[in-house]
C-alpha cells in the first residue's frame, strides 16, 4: 500500500486530475447508480477550497503588505491595466462574433427567484458597500472585495509593528498556505466527483437545442484564451507566450472548469504563482483582486446573450452602441464577483441599453441557466487562468528589463 501511494505521489498533479476526470466520466456513463456516493468527494473538495480561500487571502495580503519594504517594486499597476484591457477586449470580441454569427433564441420561462441589479449605479454601489463590509462578515460570506480591503488596511497599519508581530503573521500565512497544499492534493478525487455529478445530474440532452449559442459563447472564450490573451502577453514578455498560456490553462483552468468559482480557485492560483517563481508581494494581492475584477469570460457571456436577445427581437444596432455594450459588459463583468452564475444576473442590465423589457431579459437569463453547466464552466476557466497569466506577464516584463531570463517549465 505504501509503495502504491509513493508511486501515486510521483505522478504530476495534472496527470492525477486527468485520471480522476476519466474515471468520473466512465463511472457516470457505465454505473451511475452504483458510483453515486463519489459525488461527496466533489462537494468536500469545493467546500474545503471555499472554506480556506478567505482566510488565505486575508493572511497572505496582510502579511505581504506589513512586511513590504519601502522602495521594493511590485507590478500591481501593470496587472490592473492587463485585467481591464483583457476584460474589455473579451467583450469587444464577443460583440463582433455576435454580428458575424447572429443567434436567435427560443425564449423560455424566465428565471425565478433571482433579482438582477437595476443599473450600473447599483452594481458600483454594491461593490463600494462590499469594501466597507464587516471584516468577520466578509470572511464568513466570502466577500473578497471586503477581505482584500481589510487585509490591505491591516497590512498598512502593521507596517510599523514589532518584528515579532510581523513574524507571527508571516507564520500564520505560511501555515494557511500549507493547509492549501493539502487541500489541492485532493483535487483528483474532487474533480472525479464533480464531473460525475455534472454528467449524471444535468446530462447533455438539454443543451442540444442551444448548440449554436454555445458554439458562439465557447468559441469566443477559446479565441480570447488562445489568440487575444497570447497577443497581450507577447507585447509584455516579447517571447513565445504559449508555454505560459497552456501552463495556466492546464493547472488553473482545469480545476476552475469544474469548481465553477473564481473565488474557490484562488488557492490553486496562489500555488501556481509560487511554482512560477513570482513575487509573493504581487500575487498575494493580484490573484484575489483578479477573482473580482478580471472577468473576461463574464464579459463574453453578457455580450453574446444580450445580442442574441437583440437579434431575436429584430432590434437594429449601430457601431457606437455596440462599442458602448463592450464597455458596459466589461463594467458589469467586474460586478460578477467570482460567484457561480453571477454574470447571468447582469444580462438584464445590458439588455436595458437596447430598451428590452425586463420580463424578456429574464427569459434570456433563463436560457443562460439552461446552458450554464457548460457556459459557466468555460467562463470560470478563462477568468481564473487569466488571473495567473496576467500576473506572470507583468512580472516577466520586469524580469526582461533587468536582463533576467524568462523560462517556463513544461508540465511533467
Amino acid at each position: 500500500m505504501k509503495s502504491l501511494m509513493k508511486k501515486w505521489n510521483q505522478v504530476s498533479l495534472v496527470k492525477q486530475i486527468l485520471i480522476g476526470l476519466i474515471l468520473g466520466i466512465i463511472w457516470a456513463l457505465a454505473i451511475p447508480e452504483a458510483a453515486k456516493p463519489i459525488v461527496i468527494f466533489g462537494s468536500l473538495f469545493v467546500g474545503a477550497l471555499k472554506a480556506i480561500a478567505p482566510v488565505l487571502v486575508l493572511f497572505l495580503v496582510m502579511s505581504a503588505i506589513a512586511q513590504h519594504k519601502s522602495g521594493k517594486k511590485t507590478n500591481m499597476k501593470s496587472v490592473i491595466i492587463l485585467y481591464l484591457l483583457g476584460t474589455f477586449l473579451a467583450g469587444l470580441i464577443a460583440v463582433i462574433a455576435s454580428f458575424v454569427f447572429p443567434v436567435n433564441l427560443t425564449l423560455v420561462k424566465g428565471a425565478e427567484g433571482v433579482t438582477p441589479p437595476s443599473g450600473v449605479v447599483e452594481v458600483l454601489k454594491t461593490l463600494l458597500l462590499n469594501i466597507v463590509d464587516n471584516p468577520v462578515n466578509a470572511i464568513m460570506n466570502a466577500n473578497y472585495i471586503g477581505i482584500l480591503a481589510w487585509a490591505i488596511l491591516l497590512g498598512l497599519a502593521l507596517k510599523n509593528a514589532a518584528d515579532s508581530t510581523k513574524t507571527l503573521i508571516g507564520n500564520f500565512s505560511d501555515a494557511v498556505s500549507k493547509l492549501v497544499t493539502w487541500v489541492i492534493k485532493l483535487a483528483p478525487l474532487g474533480i472525479m466527483g464533480l464531473v460525475f455529478e455534472s454528467i449524471t445530474t444535468n446530462g447533455l440532452d438539454a443543451l442540444l437545442g442551444y448548440g449554436k449559442l454555445l458554439a458562439v459563447l465557447i468559441g469566443c472564450m477559446l479565441f480570447v484564451a488562445l489568440v487575444v490573451n497570447p497577443i497581450i502577453v507577447f507585447t509584455f514578455i516579447k517571447q513565445n507566450p504559449y508555454p505560459l498560456v497552456f501552463k495556466c490553462l492546464k493547472e488553473s483552468g482545469v480545476t476552475a472548469f469544474f469548481t465553477r468559482s473564481s473565488a474557490a480557485n484562488i488557492p490553486v492560483n496562489m500555488k501556481l504563482c509560487k511554482d512560477l517563481g513570482l513575487n509573493k508581494d504581487s500575487y498575494s494581492v493580484s490573484i484575489p483582486l483578479g477573482a473580482t475584477i478580471n472577468m473576461a469570460g463574464a464579459a463574453v457571456t453578457i455580450s453574446v446573450l444580450t445580442l442574441a436577445a437583440v437579434h431575436t427581437l429584430g432590434i437594429s444596432v449601430d457601431l457606437p452602441t455596440a462599442i458602448i455594450l463592450s464597455v458596459l459588459s466589461a463594467v458589469c463583468a467586474c460586478g460578477a464577483s467570482g460567484v457561480t452564475g453571477g454574470s447571468l444576473l447582469l444580462i438584464p442590465l445590458a439588455c436595458s441599453l437596447f430598451g428590452i423589457p425586463g420580463d424578456v431579459a429574464m427569459q434570456v437569463v433563463g436560457v443562460g441557466f439552461i446552458i450554464g453547466v457548460l457556459q459557466d464552466s468555460f467562463e470560470t476557466a478563462l477568468n481564473s487562468s487569466t488571473d495567473v497569466l496576467f500576473t506572470a506577464a507583468a512580472e516577466y516584463k520586469e524580469w526582461r528589463k533587468k536582463g533576467k531570463k524568462v523560462e517556463i517549465k513544461k508540465i511533467a
